[in-house]
C-alpha cells in the first residue's frame, strides 16, 4: 500500500511541528505537503524538512488527508480555497478526510463550508507539540467514523497522545489540555521568582523548578511510580504521589499547608471554569 499524502494548510508552528513530528516519524517527506501563502516561510519548511510546497487547490487534489492548521480567524478563506476541489472527488474512498487543530471552531461550521458528507475530525491539540508531547484531544464530525478517527490518531502520534471524547466535551477539555501548559508555567514562573526573591541565583533557580517541573511529569506519566501494587498501566495517582514526598510536620507539609490556606484548589477550579466558559463563547462565533 502506498504511503497516505498528507497536506497541511498553514506552516505555522502547529504545521510545522506536526510535519516535522511525521518525517521524524519516519514518514516519507515526499507524501507530506503544505500550504503556506507566506513564499519565504514555505521555502523555510522545504529547505528545513524536504517537504514538497503547493498551492491549496493542488493539495486538494492530491491529499489522502487533508489538515487544518491556520489561525482560526483564516479558516473560512482556506477551506473557501479547496472546497471546489474536495467537491470533484467523492466522500468516502476517494475525498479526504479533513483533520481540523483549528482552536474552538465546531465540526458543523467547518462542515458548511465543506461539500456534503465530508468526514471532518476536530482537534484540540497543545502546544507540546512543538516538542512532540503533544496532547491532542478528538471529535468527529457527523460524517467521521472509526476510519477517520483512527487515521487521525495514527497522524497524531507523531507528535503526542490522543484521546477521543464527543464534541460537546471539546471546551472543557480545551480549558483543561489547551491552556494547561500556561498554568503550568505560570506556577515555574512563580516558583523561580520566589527563589530568586529568597537568594538565588536565577539561572540557579531556573535550573532547579525546571527539571523539578520535567521530573514531577515523568512520576505522573510512569505506571506504578505511585507505589501501587501491580503496575499494570494505570496511570498514577497524583494524591499518592503528592503523599510520597509529604513527611508529617516537614518542609513540604507547610507548603502544601500555605498553598491550601491561599485557596489554591479553588483558584484553580475557578481558572479551569474561566478557561471553559471563554472556550464555549468563542465557539458561539463559528457555530
Amino acid at each position: 500500500m502506498s504511503t497516505p499524502t498528507v497536506a497541511v494548510l498553514g506552516g505555522g508552528k502547529i504545521g510545522e511541528a506536526l510535519l516535522g513530528g511525521l518525517v521524524a516519524a519516519g514518514r516519507a517527506p515526499g507524501s507530506l505537503l503544505v500550504v503556506e501563502a507566506v513564499a519565504a516561510r514555505a521555502v523555510e519548511l522545504t529547505d528545513r524538512h524536504g517537504i514538497v510546497a503547493v498551492g491549496a487547490p493542488e493539495a486538494a487534489r492530491r491529499a489522502d488527508v487533508l489538515v487544518v492548521a491556520v489561525k482560526p480567524g483564516d479558516v473560512p478563506a482556506a477551506l473557501d480555497e479547496v472546497r471546489d476541489v474536495l467537491a470533484g472527488r467523492a466522500p468516502g474512498q476517494d475525498r479526504p478526510a479533513v483533520i481540523s487543530l483549528a482552536a474552538g471552531i465546531p465540526t458543523a461550521a467547518i462542515e458548511a463550508r465543506l461539500p456534503a458528507d465530508t468526514a471532518v475530525v476536530r482537534v484540540m491539540p497543545n502546544t507540546p507539540m512543538l516538542v512532540g508531547r503533544a496532547m491532542c484531544v478528538l471529535s468527529p464530525g457527523a460524517a467521521a467514523g472509526e476510519t477517520e478517527l483512527a487515521a487521525a490518531e495514527e497522524l497524531l502520534s507523531a507528535v503526542g497522545r490522543t484521546v477521543r471524547v464527543p464534541e460537546s466535551q471539546q471546551d472543557l477539555a480545551t480549558a483543561l489540555s489547551g491552556s494547561g501548559p500556561a498554568y503550568v508555567f505560570l506556577l515555574a514562573e512563580a516558583m523561580i521568582d520566589a527563589g530568586v526573591a529568597l537568594g538565588l541565583p536565577r539561572p540557579v533557580a531556573t535550573e532547579l523548578v525546571t527539571t523539578t517541573v520535567e521530573g514531577a511529569g515523568g512520576l505522573l506519566t510512569t505506571p506504578g511510580s505511585d507505589g501501587r501494587e501491580g503496575a499494570d498501566g494505570t496511570v498514577p495517582h497524583p494524591g499518592l504521589l503528592r503523599e510520597a514526598v509529604t513527611s508529617p510536620g516537614g518542609t513540604t507539609a507547610a507548603a502544601l499547608g500555605s498553598l491550601e490556606a491561599d485557596g489554591v484548589r479553588a483558584a484553580l477550579a475557578r481558572a479551569v471554569t474561566a478557561a471553559r466558559d471563554r472556550s464555549v463563547a468563542l465557539g458561539r462565533q463559528y457555530g
